[in-house]
C-alpha cells in the first residue's frame, strides 16, 4: 500500500465515529455459482432427487384432508377438513395405540440406546486385535440377516416345544406359549431388536473414540488415571456430542415403531400389546382403502415426531453445549 492510500485508509478511520473500516461488498451469488461452477453441477443429483423423492410428494399430505378417491385423484376429491383427525381421536383403539407405540419405543430406547456405547467402550479397551474384530464382526452380522429371518430364528427358539422351553421344564416350569401371550410381546420385541442393532450401532461411537486425541490419554495417565478412570474422564466426554446428537434423534422417533418387525410379531391374540401406529395406519389404509384417513394418522405420527425432535433438542442446548441446531 503506497502512503497516499495509507493516509486516505487513516483519514477515513478518523472520520469514522465507530472507527471501522467499510465493510467488503459480499460477492453476488451468480458470481459465486461461476466460481464453483463444478461443486454446484456435481450438486445437483443429489439436489434434484430430493426434490423428486422428499418434497415433491410431500402435497400428498392433502389427502389427509379429503376423502380421497383414486378416481378423483388430489384435485377433484371432495375435502373433508379436520374430520379424519377427529375420527382417529375419537377411535376406540387412540389410547391402546398410542401406549403401545410408546412403550415399545420406549423400552428399545432404555435397553437398545446405551448398549452400542457400552460395546463400543468394552471394544476400544481390548487389546488383541484378532478377538477385537472376531467380536465386531460377531455383533455387526444380525444387522444384515433380514427381519424376517430374525423373527423366524426367534420364534424357532421360543416354540412351545423349542429349546427356551425345553430349559425351562428342566427348571421344573411350565412351559410358555411366548407367541400367542401378550405379555411377552414387548420382551421379545425388544431383545430381538438389541441382538440384530447393538453390534451396528457401535460403529459410530467407535468412529467417534478413534477421532479422540491420544494426547488426552497421555495426560491422563500421567494424573495417574487408570483404565477405568480414563474411560470416564476422556473417552465418554470424548463422544459425548455424538450422544447427544443420536440421543435427539432417537427421542424423535418415540412414536414411530418399524412396520415390518411388528407385523411379522403380531397376530390378533396379542394385539393388545403389539397393535402400533403404523400397522393401524396399513390396516385402514391398504386393507380398507381409507388412504383419507390411514393419511391423517401419519400425518399425526410425523407432527407429534417433529415437536419432540424440537423439543429435545431445546432442552439438550439448555442443558448442554450439544445441539442439532
Amino acid at each position: 500500500m503506497s502512503d497516499t492510500e495509507t493516509l486516505g485508509t487513516i483519514r477515513e478511520l478518523a472520520a469514522r465515529p465507530s472507527g471501522r473500516l467499510p465493510r467488503p461488498r459480499s460477492r453476488g451469488f451468480l458470481a459465486t455459482v461461476r466460481k464453483q461452477k463444478w461443486l454446484y453441477i456435481m450438486s445437483l443429483p443429489t439436489v434434484i432427487g430430493l426434490l423428486l423423492f422428499s418434497y415433491l410428494p410431500m402435497y400428498g399430505i392433502v389427502v389427509a384432508f379429503q376423502r380421497f378417491n383414486l378416481v378423483l385423484g388430489f384435485w377433484k376429491s371432495p375435502w373433508v377438513g379436520l374430520m379424519h383427525f377427529q375420527n382417529f381421536f375419537a377411535d376406540p383403539y387412540f389410547f391402546r395405540l398410542i401406549r403401545n407405540t410408546f412403550l415399545l419405543s420406549f423400552w428399545s430406547m432404555v435397553f437398545g440406546f446405551p448398549a452400542p456405547i457400552l460395546l463400543a467402550l468394552l471394544l476400544n479397551e481390548v487389546r488383541s486385535s484378532f478377538f477385537r474384530r472376531l467380536t465386531q464382526g460377531v455383533s455387526y452380522l444380525p444387522h444384515f440377516i433380514s427381519s424376517v429371518v430374525i423373527v423366524g430364528i426367534m420364534y424357532e427358539l421360543v416354540s412351545y416345544d423349542g429349546p427356551v422351553n425345553n430349559l425351562l421344564g428342566l427348571m421344573g416350569l411350565d412351559p410358555v406359549n411366548f407367541r400367542l401371550d401378550a405379555r411377552w410381546f414387548r420382551p421379545l420385541y425388544v431383545i430381538s431388536g438389541l441382538w440384530q442393532g447393538v453390534g451396528w450401532s457401535s460403529i459410530v461411537y467407535l468412529a467417534a473414540i478413534a477421532g479422540i486425541d491420544q494426547e488426552l490419554y497421555e495426560a491422563g495417565r500421567i494424573d495417574g488415571c487408570n483404565r477405568a478412570g480414563l474411560m470416564w474422564h476422556v473417552t465418554l466426554p470424548g463422544i459425548a456430542p455424538t450422544i447427544v446428537v443420536l440421543l435427539i434423534l432417537r427421542i424423535s422417533s418415540l412414536l414411530s415403531v418399524g412396520f415390518e418387525k411388528v407385523y411379522l410379531m403380531y397376530s390378533p391374540p396379542v394385539y393388545e400389546t403389539a397393535d402400533v401406529i403404523a400397522t393401524y395406519v396399513f390396516r385402514r389404509g391398504i386393507e380398507e382403502g381409507n388412504y383419507g384417513y390411514a393419511s391423517a394418522v401419519g400425518l399425526f405420527n410425523s407432527v407429534v415426531g417433529f415437536l419432540l425432535l424440537y423439543g429435545a433438542n431445546r432442552l439438550s442446548r439448555r442443558v448442554s453445549d450439544y445441539s442439532l441446531w
